[in-house]
């Protein structure tokens, strides 16, 4: 017999409708379109660079704005605008215009940074030139742009700037004038005499905020370089809301180990820290984690950024334990993917609680997302935040363009005032790279959840496709770096005649630590899928790398052919 339900009525149909409206809730999430805009009640800022740093002198003129530790230099406001426009004066009286382009091809010293607010005081267009370039490379740069007027270091590390310059200066019709800075920075500043400050704020005052002031070559893994368009409106604004989300105030000090002719260093750094009066805090020429650890005690610094595999060399290193990291309160951690260990151990092991993620790309001024200081730390750990104030974000099915549903892969887009004016004097480039929307196409596999926070999951190119099955390496690299040997991993993809592909790691083992590539795929066996296992291992000290700190996984992938006899699997055509 069938017995009767002791459940009121009135109780079983609001249990069936409670049912009911958790699966209509479930349906309208699966069809929530990833598209996200940033409303913001905070304008963006309708000025040119210069001028905005006028603004913050009048504010904070007596409080410290540069301080280099390498070169034991330290300015105030008052003392960096004054500065930059003795410079800026000096590069109009050696025949610099508005519109011209200046290159600088320097490491990180004082002297890039005046440079830098310089050229935005009178008009010339800042052209950065990688520190690690050499002499074809620093031809095509002068040459592509435009470059009339060079700054130069003499040198840096085991290279001959000097000497590389003049290899290729017959063949850079262009170049006007180079001026070393070791020998001739005095100079420049002396020639600013001849110039009234007069004439300089009559063609400060000519500026438009849509002007292009910048140049910033993309690395690319094909081909030449690209040459980014920046205005004052994408990189000052982009600076600003970075400050914003870090809750900068003229109490900060940021430490900045990261290259200054990256958008890293001059925008998530420098401007950053002018919008809001706050110190800039540069520990050496170039990235070395004991400097680094060293200028955050000694500086007290607040804030402390790196790509990384800056974060995991300081983390790692001997002396680690020898440094007091106490001042700390946030920082920025970007430029390549974040693996969520390193992140945790910035905020708990290095106590910096508000530390954050950033993305984005140079030729969107970088940042179009980012966590914020006080996300859950979930989120800010397994995240690359939500979208920045006044930009918007989708995320595509690249094969249609059509908007995908959240928590699905896809393209992400990113449109507004971050996005380039295009690549210089390149349009069929800029053409691939915006679509007739203004959407700026990444390249980048994202997902976007039902609370708008976006996840990396790695770059359309990177993809691995075994016996079609999608495999994302950023999954596997997350889930490898929860082994208590390994201290960092990257994942590829190499060719298989068998599979199309078949993944491999590129393993960095912890200090101490031997583990071998059969024990380490025994460990993942049961704990992810068996066609996500690599087959390949390699263990290396280091991965070839860009100066910026981002994995060259086309090298890796090229040395890997090589070494594992994989030629003819790499021959094979596919459709």
């Amino acid at each position: 017999m069938r017995e009767l339900s002791t459940v009121p009525d009135g109780e079983r149909i609001a249990s069936t409708l409670r049912r009911t409206d958790d699966n209509v809730k479930g349906v309208l999430r699966m069809n929530v379109p990833s598209y996200v805009h940033g409303a913001s009640d905070r304008p963006l800022l309708g000025e040119p660079i210069f001028q905005n740093l006028r603004r913050t002198a009048a504010r904070f003129g007596d409080r410290e704005a540069l301080v280099v530790a390498h070169q034991r230099y330290r300015a105030t406001y008052g003392e960096l605008v004054a500065q930059c426009e003795e410079v800026a004066r000096g590069l109009m009286a050696r025949g610099v215009k508005k519109g011209d382009r200046v290159g600088i091809w320097s490491p990180n010293r004082y002297e890039w940074v005046i440079v830098q607010y310089a050229t935005s005081a009178m008009g010339a267009i800042l052209v950065n030139i990688n520190p690690a370039y050499r002499t074809s490379e620093l031809e095509y740069a002068l040459n592509q742009s435009g470059i009339s007027f060079l700054i130069l270091a003499a040198r840096f590390r085991q290279a001959d700037y000097v000497a590389m310059l003049g290899e290729v200066k017959g063949r850079c019709p262009g170049l006007r004038e180079a001026l070393v800075i070791e020998d001739g920075w005095d100079a420049l500043k002396r020639d600013g005499t001849k110039v009234e400050p007069g004439e300089l704020h009559e063609l400060e005052a000519t500026l438009q905020f849509d002007d292009p002031i910048n140049i910033q070559y993309t690395s690319g893994t094909t081909g030449f370089p690209k040459g980014a368009t920046l205005t004052h409106h994408n990189i000052l604004n982009n600076g600003y809301f970075i400050g914003e989300t870090l809750r900068y105030t003229e109490q900060d000090r940021v430490c900045i180990p990261v290259p200054f002719y990256h958008c890293f260093g001059m925008v998530l750094g420098n401007l950053a820290c002018t919008t809001h009066g706050s110190t800039m805090v540069i520990p050496a020429e170039a990235f070395d984690p004991v400097l680094t650890m060293e200028t955050v005690q000694q500086e007290r610094c607040t804030s402390l950024y790196g790509v990384p595999t800056m974060f995991i060399g300081e983390l790692e290193h001997a002396r680690f334990k020898d440094f007091n990291f106490s001042s700390l309160r946030t920082g920025i951690m970007a430029g390549s993917p974040c693996p969520v260990e390193v992140m945790k151990k910035v905020q708990t092991v290095m106590h910096i609680p508000e530390m954050t993620i950033a993305y984005g790309m140079t030729e969107t001024s970088p940042v179009s997302t980012q966590c914020t200081t006080d996300d859950p730390l979930e989120r800010r750990v397994s995240t690359v935040g939500r979208v920045h104030p006044h930009v918007e974000i989708k995320i595509i099915d690249p094969s249609t363009g059509a908007v995908v549903p959240r928590d699905t892969p896809g393209e992400l887009c990113s449109r507004g005032y971050i996005v380039m004016r295009g690549y210089w004097n390149n349009d069929e480039a800029t053409r691939q790279a915006i679509d007739p929307a203004r959407w700026m196409h990444t390249g980048d596999l994202a997902t976007m959840d039902g609370d708008g926070y976006i996840n990396i999951v790695g770059r359309i190119k990177d993809m691995i496709i075994r016996g079609g099955e999608n495999i994302y390496p950023r999954e596997v690299e997350e889930f490898l770096y929860s082994h208590p040997d390994i201290a960092d991993v990257q994942v590829i993809g190499v060719p298989s005649e068998k599979y199309g592909e078949e993944v491999m790691a590129w393993v960095k083992l912890r200090e101490g630590s031997s583990a071998a590539g059969d024990e380490i795929a025994a460990w993942c066996k049961g704990k992810i899928a068996s066609y996500k296992i690599p087959r390949h291992w390699k263990f290396v000290d280091s991965f070839p790398m860009t100066i910026t700190g981002k994995i060259q996984k086309f090298k890796m992938r090229e040395t890997a052919v090589e070494e594992l006899g994989l030629k003819k699997a790499a021959g094979v055509r596919t459709a």
